[in-house]
């Protein structure tokens, strides 16, 4: 930069990486004018997956969702597809093109056995599929084992378990940044997702409502840890769009969590 002649640098965020420490003093030293923090929320909003990961050491994690008006999953017979609409569909896609990991539990490739690809046109984007799988049940036909884009069928004995026997959800987020991961999106299922969100590990919720109603069947969201309403995981709602029939909701943990 400074052998390009640059004189003026206009920087949004910070870099926490220890690697960049003392880059702008640098050249400031060197005479170039350095303007930080400049519409530093947006930057801070493009930028959050790498800012998180860097921060906390694991990735940034998305938990996305898709749901009747009355939070229902599935209905009483086990059937889901489809929930939303196509547009809503075609959406998650885009989101999961922006990730580097997608990950589901077990329960869910053997209940619904998806893909977990990227299918946007124009874009060849393959994330990292990640299997939570505790006692290695993938079985050899699932989809995510198809080749189309790197798998890991994360076991207990691989990555570590937790006292109930289930995968080490932290040491699996630790893992999927040594791995070079550093946004992810979860989707699936009820228990996993209460799981995560239960150890603190979730950064931000998209979830996809549609307007019919159940009135029995899976509920999105399985325990979470929260045992009275004093004790809910309080979320601020940062965005709400329509998409095609639905309803997209964006929210993120309160600060003081």
């Amino acid at each position: 930069m400074l052998a390009a002649g640059i004189a003026r640098v206009v920087v949004a965020v910070r870099d926490p990486d220890v690697r960049a420490a003392g880059g702008l003093d640098t050249l400031r030293a060197a005479g170039v004018a350095v303007e930080s923090g400049v519409r530093a929320a947006e930057g801070a909003q493009l930028l959050r997956y790498w800012l998180t990961s860097v921060r906390r050491g694991r990735p940034y994690l998305i938990w996305k969702y898709a749901a009747t008006l009355d939070g229902r999953s599935a209905a009483p017979d086990g059937t889901s597809r489809w929930i939303t609409s196509p547009e809503a569909r075609a959406d998650v896609h885009a989101l999961r093109g922006t990730v580097d990991a997608i990950i589901a539990g077990v329960g869910t490739v053997l209940a619904d056995d998806p893909a977990l690809t990227v299918r946007v046109p124009g874009v060849e984007r393959r994330p990292l599929r990640v299997v939570v799988d505790s006692a290695a049940r993938t079985p050899g036909s699932a989809a995510v084992r198809d080749g189309a884009a790197p798998t890991w069928i994360a076991t207990g004995a691989e990555v570590g378990s937790d006292p109930t026997g289930r995968v080490d959800l932290p040491k699996l987020m630790t893992a999927l940044y040594a791995r070079g991961v550093r946004g992810a999106l979860l989707e699936g299922g009820p228990v996993l997702a209460g799981a995560f969100l239960a150890a603190g590990l979730v950064d931000e919720v998209v979830g996809y409502l549609a307007p019919k109603l159940l009135g029995a069947g899976t509920a999105a969201l399985g325990p979470a840890g929260v045992a009275t309403i004093a004790s809910a995981l309080d979320f601020d709602l940062v965005d709400v769009t329509r998409i095609g029939p639905d309803v997209r909701l964006t929210a993120v943990p309160k600060e003081d969590r």
